[in-house]
């Protein structure tokens, strides 16, 4: 079953970019009461998807005196595991099921001085191990798109946010992938800014060396809005890079004329039918007047060990947090993918395994580093698919414990390595309704490449379904 291209009336506001929203505030077309009621009255008819774990029922009164920011009082969806102060944090977890933070994460923090007001928390793989939003203690969440189908995780709740136009925009977190795969499973925008671009204060923790939070929206250019609120050096988290942050937006327009694109895991087999479908979007870069061509890269398969290594080790320490003193609920509330987890990191740690395991891993982690400044030496830009394919049926990830790391094979290169990251939607099946996703990576810090390619492309292409409403 899948839901109709565009959800709802086109002059329903929910359905509007961030951009255009904004714009139509500023020029007093619109009220702010209008937008909150459309809103609403989309969350109520998507509530099948479960995509939303609470609601700030007071949201429409915290607008006051926001119209003037740049995010002008518009509603924010956010991933649950960002504390919130006074509003439930979960991380979709039995574990916090009655937490309420007493402080305010630092994204959020800057989103709402910003303007932006956090409309509810959505739903994620719980801890945000995964990518299918199937393993929340909460239920699964559905693919806009078709409910027949997974949106992909962790962000998954929020990606299905964006799509199924119950918010303006969204926040979410990667730590491998779990901003840009959900993005292009729901088919919309997802920007993973470089590691230590935005804070993670207040974040609940999964894998600390990799972990980023970032925006999933419906534009490049609503992406660009947000990200520029909430990147920025934090003082609370020592991983944070004491870097201007750049005005995405103003480099927007600039294009991708000689700029040079590497074509990533093209010849890898399994990955050849999908694509096929995109061999003529990938011409749209030589079009737009870049030149791209195919590129022999370390391959991604040997990141599935790498980050598997990785990110179990880090989330057996993250977790011995959570002991039941703190937070009313103790550690028989994890739910199997946690546990399986935590032995999987604490038998990685341990005396006589750490240097056959853990420090192998890290040494190959720095192979990737190498490989991707080798590239980066010839190229501007790398390419990729997003995801193999195009979302996985509801139940897919039942008796598949590695599904999360073979879905997001090809972003974990990138992850691994701190990079930058941008999933555009590039291709629609029309029996389906599903999408597939184009990854741009560029350098580190050089998110404004990025934009610029991914921007150009939406602009150039039809498979973005709010392209027009700008």
């Amino acid at each position: 079953m899948s839901i109709p291209h565009k959800n709802y009336h086109k002059d329903q506001p929910n359905t509007w970019t961030l951009a255009k929203t904004r714009k139509a505030l500023t020029n007093k077309e619109i009220t702010l009461e209008e937008i909150y009621k459309a809103v609403d009255k989309a969350i109520a008819q998507t509530k099948n998807l479960n995509i939303y774990l609470a609601r700030d029922n007071q949201a429409l009164t915290k607008t006051h005196q926001r119209t003037n920011l740049p995010l002008a009082g518009l509603p924010i969806a956010v991933k649950d595991n960002f504390c919130t102060k006074g509003l439930i944090t979960t991380a979709s977890s039995n574990v916090l099921k009655k937490f309420i933070p007493p402080f305010e994460s630092t994204v959020t923090t800057k989103l709402q001085q910003a303007g932006g007001v956090i409309t509810g928390k959505t739903n994620l793989d719980a801890w945000a191990h995964g990518s299918s939003t199937e393993t929340s203690d909460f239920g699964r969440t559905l693919n806009p798109r078709n409910l027949d189908y997974l949106p992909g995780g962790s962000s998954g709740g929020s990606a299905a946010a964006v799509a199924a136009d119950t918010c303006l925009a969204a926040i979410g977190s990667e730590t491998a992938g779990s901003i840009r795969q959900p993005a292009a499973w729901c088919g919309v925008v997802g920007l993973k800014p470089t590691y230590g671009r935005c804070s993670r204060f207040g974040v609940v923790a999964m894998a600390s060396s990799t972990d980023s939070p970032g925006p999933i929206a419906k534009t490049v250019e609503d992406a660009c809005i947000v990200f520029e609120q909430i990147a920025g050096f934090d003082p609370y988290d020592s991983t944070t890079a004491n870097k201007s942050v750049p005005k995405l937006t103003e480099e927007l327009n600039k294009g991708i004329k000689n700029l040079k694109i590497g074509l990533l895991y093209s010849d890898i087999k399994e990955l050849q039918s999908s694509y096929k479908l995109i061999e003529k979007e990938l011409a749209v870069f030589e079009r737009l007047g870049a030149k791209i061509e195919p590129v022999k890269a370390l391959d991604p398969h040997y990141a599935i060990g790498v980050y598997t290594i990785v990110q179990r080790a880090e989330v057996s320490s993250n977790l011995a947090r959570y002991a039941g003193v703190r937070y009313d609920l103790g550690r028989t509330q994890f739910g199997a993918e946690a546990k399986r987890r935590i032995m999987l990191g604490t038998f990685t740690l341990a005396k006589g395994y750490a240097d056959k395991y853990y420090l192998t891993a890290q040494k190959v982690r720095t192979l990737f580093k190498k490989d991707f400044d080798q590239l980066f030496a010839k190229y501007d830009l790398l390419v990729s698919l997003t995801s193999p394919g195009f979302a996985k049926k509801v139940g897919a990830t039942e008796g598949q414990a590695m599904f999360g790391e073979l879905e997001d094979m090809l972003l974990e290169p990138s992850s691994i390595t701190g990079l930058p990251g941008l999933n555009v939607p590039c291709y629609r099946n029309p029996q389906t309704n599903l999408y597939l996703g184009l990854n741009i990576i560029a350098p580190m810090w050089r998110e404004d490449l990025m934009i610029r390619a991914g921007h150009a492309f939406e602009q150039a292409t039809d498979w973005n379904s709010w392209r027009n409403d700008q």
